[in-house]
C-alpha cells in the first residue's frame, strides 16, 4: 500500500473490546500515528454476546450479524488502516483486506494467537517471543502517554501537587489478573513498606488504584498510605493519573500491569516496582528486560534515584506502521 501521494487525512479505526487496557493500545498506537501524518480516528468497540462469544474466533462467521448490544458497527466506507487488539477483534481483522478490497491495511496489537500473515503487521510485546516478517515486537505495550499529554493534564491537579512535598511518589496499584493477586498480607507488605520509604525521604505519596485493585487490599493501603502527604485517589471526581506521572519524583508500580510500567517507562522518572502475589515466565521477561535496560529495578524499601533515556516504543511502532503504508520520511 503506498498513500504518500494523497493529501486526505488517514482515516483510522482503532478498535477493541472496550476494555480500558485494550482500548488504551489501540488508541496509543492511532494517536502516535497521528502525530507523524494527519489523521482522523475512529475508535470501535466490538463484543459479542451469548453462545457466539463462547466460540473459537476461527468459528466466529457472519460476525457484524452477532455484535453484541452497544457495540459499534463494522461496516463501510472502510479504514485506511485499522489497529485492533482483542478476541473479539480478530474474526473481523482477519477479513478486513477483502471487505475492503486490499484498501485497508491491517495492524493487530498484542499476540493474536493466529498466523501473523493473516494481518499486514502484528506488534505484540517483546516478551510474547512472537516473532516473524511482518512481526514487530515491542518493549511492553503501546500507550496513550506522551510528554505533551502529562503536561496538557496537569494544569487541573497542580495547585494540589504543588502544595506536597518532595519527593513526590506515584504509586500506581494494580490488581488481581490471571496471573498476578494482591492479598491482604501483600498489600499490608506494600503499605509498610511504600510508608516506611517516603517518611524517610520526607515526601509524598501520589495514589491510585486499578480497577483490578481488590476492595480488601485497596482499603489496607489506603489508610496505609493515606496517612502520609499526599493524595490517594479512589475513583471519585476527575482522574489524576496522568497528572500523577507528570508529577513524579518517584514512580512506583505494581508488576502486575504491562501497560501501567510502560506507562511509568516513559517519563523518565525512577521506575521501582513492587512485587505481588503470583507471577509467569512471560511477566517475568518483561521485568528481567527492562532491569537490563536500566530503566526499571525492584523496590527494595528505599527511594533510589538514577536516570534512563523515557521509553519510546509506541512512537517506534508507528513509525513501522506509516513505513509499511509506503508512508515513511
Amino acid at each position: 500500500m503506498d498513500l504518500s501521494g494523497s493529501g486526505q487525512p488517514l482515516n483510522i479505526w482503532a478498535v477493541s473490546d472496550g476494555r480500558a487496557g485494550i482500548e488504551s493500545q489501540v488508541l496509543g498506537l492511532a494517536e502516535a500515528v497521528a502525530r507523524l501524518r494527519p489523521a482522523a480516528i475512529t475508535p470501535k468497540r466490538v463484543r459479542f454476546g451469548g453462545l457466539y462469544d463462547r466460540l473459537p474466533s476461527g468459528l466466529k462467521l457472519a460476525p457484524e450479524r452477532f455484535l453484541a448490544p452497544g457495540s459499534d458497527p463494522i461496516e463501510p466506507p472502510w479504514p485506511d488502516l485499522w489497529i485492533g487488539a482483542g478476541r473479539a477483534t480478530l474474526p473481523f481483522a482477519v477479513r478486513m483486506k477483502r471487505l475492503s478490497g486490499g484498501r485497508t491495511f491491517v495492524v493487530q496489537v498484542q499476540d493474536p494467537r493466529w498466523p501473523p500473515h493473516l494481518f499486514d503487521l502484528v506488534v505484540p510485546p517483546e516478551h510474547d517471543g512472537l516473532t516473524g516478517a511482518n512481526v514487530l515486537p515491542i518493549t511492553g505495550s503501546p500507550h496513550r502517554v506522551t510528554p505533551e499529554r502529562l503536561m496538557a493534564e496537569l494544569p487541573p491537579f497542580a495547585d494540589l501537587i504543588a502544595a506536597l512535598p518532595q519527593p513526590r511518589v506515584a504509586v500506581l496499584i494494580g490488581g488481581k489478573s490471571r496471573s498476578h493477586d494482591l492479598s491482604d498480607e501483600r498489600a499490608e507488605e506494600i503499605g509498610a513498606q511504600v510508608a516506611a520509604a517516603v517518611r524517610e525521604a520526607g515526601g509524598s505519596v501520589m495514589v491510585t488504584f486499578s480497577r483490578r485493585t481488590p476492595e480488601e487490599a485497596e482499603d489496607i493501603l489506603a489508610e496505609a498510605l493515606g496517612a502520609l502527604p499526599g493524595i490517594v485517589w479512589r475513583g471519585d471526581g476527575p482522574n489524576p493519573y496522568f497528572a500523577f506521572l507528570a508529577a513524579a519524583d518517584h514512580i512506583l508500580v505494581t508488576e502486575d500491569s504491562t501497560n501501567m510500567v510502560t506507562e511509568a517507562a516513559s517519563t523518565g522518572a525512577p521506575v521501582s516496582v513492587l512485587k505481588m502475589d503470583g507471577g509467569s515466565p512471560k511477566f517475568a521477561r518483561f521485568h528481567e528486560g527492562l532491569v537490563r535496560q536500566g530503566i526499571t529495578r525492584p523496590f527494595t524499601g528505599r527511594l533510589d534515584s538514577w536516570t534512563y533515556p523515557p521509553l519510546r516504543e509506541t512512537d517506534r511502532a508507528a513509525e513501522e506502521v506509516l513505513g509499511r503504508m509506503g508512508m515513511g520520511a
